[in-house]
């Protein structure tokens, strides 16, 4: 798995407007990819102090996260003890918490769409008080992709269309937003297809070069009927053949972690159905709006697109 090298600053403020920073950065660690992190605890009593634990490279090992906040990224904010999980709220979302060596810490999608800068992850103390847990999002450039489509009315929907893709797409949405409380979800997952990347997430793409919305997802390229597995245990919640996206499955792994599978040839799922690491869920194809045979392979978490990358392990490097 990635390791996040970290250099954190805590900023410990009091009730008197009195702040304390500092900086560590262990000597182990690249300081070229750092995690910077924020805490401002807000308490109505006179000189209460919260105290954050300093993040270690053993948790950082763990955790399959890497890169810094940045749009269609990932934020990883390490909680105090006393935080109450179920309060935790970004963008009055409710957000992800994973325990790694008995230390809890909240994992936090951020849309392409988020701009750089300083954002909050608000929450309650057990002893009822309220904690806004600050964290910084840098800045990120993606490429450009120019694609030609055949069927014109791939990149230009007639009125015909225009029906069903509002229906699919409130459909769609409303999957993506999937919230299911459960105390455990694997953030550490397997590529659900063997085969090279055809385009990566975040691309400004443009159809028969007219600009569209940013691939929100990552497209493997393989032959078409290739098994497609899922990547980490869930439960399908919704599949079906959609104008875009082609045939379609989507996962739900708890706590706002929901996969997407498109353009699939064949499904072998339904709604409801309860999968684990490396089931087939069906078969590569080009269904909807394709160029070829290929998985587009989308993952959510908060409502917000994140690269999928993320949640794999780091690839081992080629021996010369």
């Amino acid at each position: 798995m990635r390791k996040v090298a970290c250099c954190v600053r805590l900023m410990l403020s009091v009730s008197h407007n009195i702040e304390e920073t500092r900086t560590w950065r262990p000597d182990t660690l690249n300081p070229l990819h750092c995690l910077t992190l924020y805490l401002r605890p807000r308490f109505t009593f006179n000189f209460s102090l919260f105290t954050l634990l300093l993040l270690a490279p053993a948790w950082c090992a763990a955790l399959p996260l890497d890169s810094t906040p940045v749009p269609g990224g990932i934020a990883v904010v390490k909680l105090p003890d006393d935080v109450v999980p179920a309060t935790l709220r970004y963008r009055e979302r409710k957000v992800l918490v994973t325990q790694q060596d008995g230390e809890q810490f909240a994992v936090i999608g951020l849309s392409l769409g988020t701009k750089p800068g300083r954002y909050h992850l608000e929450a309650q103390t057990t002893q009822g008080k309220s904690l806004s847990i600050a964290f910084t999002v840098e800045d990120k450039a993606y490429e450009e992709q120019h694609i030609t489509i055949e069927d014109k009315r791939k990149v230009n929907p007639e009125k015909r269309d225009m029906q069903r893709i509002t229906r699919e797409q409130k459909q769609i949405k409303a999957a993506l937003q999937q919230w299911s409380a459960q105390s455990e979800v694997a953030i550490d997952f397997r590529k659900p297809v063997e085969g090279p990347t055809s385009s990566p997430f975040g691309l400004k793409r443009f159809f028969n070069e007219q600009p569209r919305n940013p691939h929100s997802g990552l497209d493997i390229a393989a032959p078409e009927g290739t098994p497609i597995m899922a990547p980490a245990p869930g439960t399908v919640i919704q599949t079906g053949d959609y104008f875009f996206n082609g045939n379609t499955v989507l996962i739900d792994h708890g706590q706002g972690l929901v996969t997407m599978y498109c353009h699939m040839s064949a499904i072998d799922v339904e709604p409801g159905t309860k999968v684990t690491t490396g089931d087939i869920i069906g078969k590569v194809g080009m269904t909807g709006r394709v160029t070829g045979p290929h998985l587009h392979w989308g993952v959510s978490l908060n409502d917000a697109r994140v690269d999928p990358v993320l949640f794999l392990p780091a690839e081992k490097p080629v021996a010369e």
